[in-house]
């Protein structure tokens, strides 16, 4: 009976541990995820192809991975109204959003203003009595989105901001904060993040698919060359990496600790903007970091302490 007690007490104790796992590789791989859209337009890729198309090959390798688990998507009609409801909001609006705004305001403020959705989510959350007041939490989602704040700021006050495009952009938050929350209220019951992911992207693609029938919008890839091909490949890859990890934290971390993939995306995506695609370093840029990075250790440090 002690090893048993012993056993499950180390077990919680040890439960953020996969949470804050998601929370860094997802992250990680959303702030390269920016990156890679900015060299896409570099290269004639407009950014409904390139999402089209890297979506897709993130759908076939889920689904192949959800069929060897033995574990394929619910058909029912709740299922339905999940996948295609958590698609626009998660995933092909708002990265059609960020992919569009990416050639006119940058990939380094693109990656920061990811890290906006925390307030909202974790306001949301409250509202809803899905999450209860913890002072912790509330100040680390208050720092993460100052940070945030700081940089955003001072992309306005530059000489030659995009003022629409900085607008536009700052849509795709919105879109990235509901989500989050849609995802945990009608998670369909009985069914996995292995089977819950791969059915999202599918329904993806069938909404960005439509897009294209839209004026002046296209899927046409330009295959002169391999490397626009091998680009969509990559990013499909690293899509399927991304939203498995974002299924998987949403089951585990919660709403509040998932919309803090956003804030570690920027940590990672505006160094890779400045020092790998040679864009100026934003105004701001040291405080804005400091700030969202203690709002992930606190709201991840409450997560713990909640969970153990």
């Amino acid at each position: 009976m002690s090893e048993s007690i012993e056993h499950d007490g180390s077990f919680r104790k040890n439960a953020w541990l996969v949470p804050l796992s998601c929370l860094v590789v997802g992250g990680a791989l959303l702030g390269i995820s920016t990156n890679l859209a900015k060299y896409a337009s570099e290269i004639s890729l407009t950014p409904l192809a390139f999402l089209f198309w890297s979506i897709t090959g993130a759908a076939v390798i889920l689904f192949v991975v959800a069929l060897l688990r033995q574990e394929l998507p619910p058909l029912n009609a709740r299922s339905f109204e999940y996948y295609f409801v958590a698609a626009l909001v998660s995933a092909a609006g708002s990265n059609l959003i960020f992919f569009s705004a990416i050639p006119h305001v940058g990939a380094g403020f693109v990656a920061l203003i990811i890290a906006l959705p925390p307030l909202l989510t974790y306001l949301g959350a409250l509202a809803l009595g899905m999450e209860r007041f913890q002072a912790v939490r509330a100040f680390g989602v208050a720092a993460a989105l100052a940070g945030a704040g700081v940089l955003a700021a001072r992309k306005f006050s530059a000489p030659d901001a995009s003022v629409l495009w900085i607008l536009i952009a700052l849509c795709g938050p919105v879109l990235l904060a509901i989500g989050n929350l849609y995802r945990t209220l009608r998670w369909p019951k009985g069914a996995s993040p292995n089977a819950l992911a791969p059915g999202m992207l599918i329904a993806a693609v069938i909404l960005l698919g439509t897009t294209s029938l839209l004026p002046d919008f296209s899927l046409i890839v330009p295959l002169g060359e391999f490397l626009p091909l091998g680009l969509i490949i990559l990013q499909a890859f690293i899509f399927a990496g991304q939203f498995q990890l974002l299924f998987l934290l949403q089951k585990t971390g919660g709403p509040v600790l998932l919309s803090l993939l956003g804030s570690v995306g920027a940590v990672v995506g505006v160094p890779v903007a400045v020092f790998l695609q040679g864009e100026a370093p934003p105004d701001g840029l040291i405080l804005g970091a400091v700030l969202i990075a203690i709002g992930v250790a606190l709201v991840t440090w409450g997560g713990m302490r909640k969970m153990t």
